[in-house]
Formats: structure tokens, C-alpha cells, sequence
């Protein structure tokens, strides 16, 4: 009874194993790190990040403007628990052939950020 069952378990592993090895691979794409690109203007993107950032709880310290290039300084609102005052994070907006492209980007604050500007 015991071979029998082990037989059994064996048979049903090689077939997931097989079944596994015969679908297509996703993942073995060109990574494109951790950049999005959207067909808007820089303005709007702008307004859309600073709104996300303030209803996840983070406060915008300052948005710097260097030619194409717009910087979001921004770090943790009222949930900062540590001592002092919570550090700063940085986000790179800028402005590629009519697309904005977001750089150093929190992904969880990316995900807002795309349905925003899907909409």
C-alpha cells in the first residue's frame, strides 16, 4: 500500500513538473527597470504626484525644477514614529520626446500614481 502511494505522489510531481516546464516564460522579457512613461504633460504630472503623496500621508517638502528635469523631495507625514524629524526621499520626473517618465519611485506610490493618470 505504502509503494502504491508513493508511486501515486511521484507520478503527480513529475507531471506538475511537466506541466510547469511547458509554459511559456513571462518573466525572461527586456527589463525595463523601474521607469514608467506617460503621454501627459509635466504639469499634470506634478499636480497627480503631489496629490498622492499627501492622501498616502507624506508631506512635500519641495519640487525643484531643472530644465526637463523635475525632483519631488518628499518624506513621512504624521505616521513617523522614529525621533526627529523623518528623512527625506527624492522622486525624478522627467520630460523624454513628449513623455514623462518617473525615476526613483516608490513602487506602492507608483501603482496611485498610474491609476491616476490613467483615468
Amino acid at each position: 500500500m505504502r509503494a502504491a502511494r508513493q508511486m501515486i505522489w511521484s507520478g503527480l510531481a513529475l507531471i506538475a513538473l511537466l506541466g510547469m516546464a511547458a509554459m511559456p516564460a513571462h518573466a525572461q522579457g527586456k527589463a525595463h527597470g523601474k521607469n514608467k512613461h506617460y503621454v501627459v504633460s509635466s504639469d499634470r504630472a506634478i499636480t497627480v504626484t503631489r496629490t498622492v503623496l499627501v492622501r498616502r500621508g507624506f508631506e512635500v517638502v519641495r519640487i525643484e525644477r531643472v530644465g526637463p528635469t523635475q525632483v519631488v523631495y518628499y518624506r513621512p507625514g504624521k505616521r513617523w514614529r522614529g525621533k526627529g524629524r523623518p528623512p527625506v526621499y527624492r522622486m525624478v520626473i522627467r520630460t523624454v520626446r513628449e513623455r514623462v517618465v518617473f525615476e526613483e519611485t516608490d513602487p506602492a506610490v507608483l501603482i496611485d500614481i498610474d491609476v491616476k493618470l490613467k483615468l
